[in-house]
C-alpha cells in the first residue's frame, strides 16, 4: 500500500519499496541502493549469501514497472564502493529498463563518471526542477523543497514494556523530505521527529504515516 503527498501543489506517492514517484514529472525517485556493497564485503570474507546481491537490481525492476516512469533518478550513493562484478549487472538493467537514468552523484559514487555516461546514465551533483531541489546530502536553499537521501533514515517505535521496533522511513519536515535506503544491505539511522515533522513509516510492505511522540 502507498501514500500519496502534496508538496507545492505537486503530488508524489511514496512506496514500500523506499521510492518515490513524482507524478508531473514521470520521475521515480530512488536513494542510497549501494550497489556492489554485498559483493565488496563478500570479497572481504563477510559471510553473506551471494542471492543478496542481486535483490537489489529484482527490487528496482519491480518498482520500475510498476511506476513505468519516463526518468529514474537515482539521489546519490548508487554503488557502494569500487567496481565489481555487480557493475555488470546493473549495466543489463539500464540496458533493459526504457526510462532515461539520471544519478545525483554522492559520497559512495566514486566509479569515473564516464563509465555511467558510457552507459546512457546522466550525472549531476545537484537537479533543479522548478522550485524543487534533488540533492544527495540534505541540502537547505531559499525558497526549494528538498528531496534527498544519505541519511538511511529510521523511526523507532515503542510497544508494550522494553519492546521497540525500528522502521525505515520517509522523513519529510517544512522544505524536505529524506528518502530511506533502497538498499536491502543498510542500516538505518535513527531520526528523532518533532511535532512538525511527517513520518511515513515502511512496514510489512506499506508506508503508514505516524504522528511524532
Amino acid at each position: 500500500m502507498t501514500q500519496q503527498i502534496s508538496v507545492k501543489k505537486q503530488f508524489f506517492t511514496l512506496h514500500p519499496s523506499g521510492a518515490l514517484f513524482w507524478e508531473a514529472q514521470s520521475m521515480l525517485l530512488i536513494a542510497d541502493v549501494h550497489l556492489g556493497k554485498v559483493t565488496h564485503f563478500r570479497k572481504h570474507g563477510a559471510a553473506i549469501p551471494a542471492h543478496v546481491a542481486y535483490g537489489n537490481l529484482e527490487k528496482l525492476t519491480r518498482v520500475t514497472n510498476h511506476f513505468n516512469p519516463e526518468t529514474v533518478c537515482f539521489l546519490g550513493d548508487l554503488f557502494h564502493s569500487k567496481l565489481n562484478t555487480e557493475w555488470e549487472d546493473f549495466a543489463k538493467w539500464v540496458e533493459y529498463v526504457p526510462a532515461k537514468v539520471i544519478l545525483i552523484s554522492g559520497n559512495h559514487d566514486i566509479i569515473p563518471q564516464y563509465l555511467f555516461e558510457d552507459l546512457g546514465v546522466q550525472v549531476f551533483d545537484e537537479l533543479k526542477i522548478g522550485t524543487f531541489l534533488l540533492t544527495h546530502h540534505p541540502t537547505e536553499t531559499e525558497g526549494c523543497f528538498n528531496f534527498c537521501g544519505h541519511i538511511h533514515p529510521g523511526v523507532k517505535l515503542k510497544g508494550v514494556g522494553r519492546y521497540f521496533l525500528k522502521l525505515p522511513c520517509f522523513f519529510k519536515s517544512k522544505d524536505q523530505l529524506i528518502l530511506p535506503a533502497f538498499g536491502n544491505f543498510t542500516g538505518k539511522y535513527i531520526l528523532n521527529p518533532s511535532k512538525n515533522d511527517a513520518i511515513y513509516a515502511i512496514a510489512d510492505g506499506e508506508v503508514v504515516e505516524i504522528s511524532a511522540t
